[in-house]
């Protein structure tokens, strides 16, 4: 629930638009290109950033600066940007940028608006299928290629007939991917490294779980305003807020993420 004015909404999913509409055009020009500019920002292993992703944040930035100067920023690529206003952005131009840079349309634009709370409204655009996910505020909805329709979680399905889908095979820690592998070798069908995409295929019906470790807040705040806004839940492997980032369970059904996550803490506890 929030207590902003009707009004105040409208121009928060109207800038919203304006910010993914900036980020594809200043994206669309790199993907699939020779020079991206690649760097790792790490030296242990591989964690790219190409100037893709510094373009598309600059690009919705300058949109705040102009429609939203007094809300606070978090976004991957710059420093956080301090407010007035209660509510904070947090962007992610490229979500999946090892996807991007192997030429994989499965990235993402991550957009949300969060107040002290959490999210508040979310938004996960793929601009080379040209398809945008969006949730709260009121919203939930796909546009894309086919045209609109609504967002809505899958029917409920039993553990043994889910997919589930995660980014890393590893996951993340020694401990997280055993309490990741207890649930894989119960589903149906395991799929893997489609970043933010496996969270817009929740929203859609598609697909039933995605687990995920070592979030940020800019990976995982977007996608759950869009799949709670579908119908799904999304929280931590303990059942808290996940929006600061950590581990991460989103399933279609309560009783899904219920038995999904007992599985979990009983393989992590032993």
């Amino acid at each position: 629930m929030t207590d902003l004015s009707k009004d105040l909404q409208d121009e928060i999913v109207a800038c919203a638009h304006a910010m993914a509409d900036a980020a594809r055009a200043a994206i669309l020009p790199h993907f699939r290109g020779a020079s991206l500019g690649t760097v790792s920002k790490e030296v242990d292993h591989y964690d790219p950033v190409t100037v893709a992703d510094r373009a598309g944040e600059a690009a919705m930035r300058a949109v705040l600066a102009e429609r939203r100067p007094d809300d606070a920023i978090l976004g991957e690529e710059e420093e956080a940007k301090l407010g007035t206003s209660g509510l904070t952005w947090v962007l992610d131009p490229i979500d999946g940028t090892r996807g991007f840079v192997s030429g994989t349309p499965t990235w993402g634009v991550l957009i949300s608006l969060n107040n002290s709370s959490g999210p508040l409204y979310g938004m996960i655009d793929q601009p080379y299928i040209g398809e945008r996910f969006e949730g709260g505020l009121g919203h939930a909805r796909l546009t894309g290629p086919q045209g609109e329709r609504p967002l809505a979680v899958a029917p409920s399905a039993t553990l043994s007939e889910a997919t589930l889908f995660t980014t890393f095979p590893e996951v993340g820690t020694a401990e997280d991917r055993t309490g990741f592998e207890a649930v894989r070798d119960r589903v149906q069908l395991v799929r893997y490294g489609c970043d933010c995409y496996a969270y817009a295929l929740l929203a859609a019906g598609q697909i039933d779980l995605v687990i995920e470790a070592g979030l940020n807040a800019y990976d995982i705040a977007a996608p759950i305003a869009v799949i709670e806004a579908a119908g799904g839940i999304v929280t931590d492997w303990e059942g808290g807020p996940v929006h600061d980032g950590g581990r991460a369970i989103a399933a279609a059904s309560e009783a899904l993420h219920a038995e999904a996550m007992a599985l979990v803490q009983g393989a992590i506890r032993g």
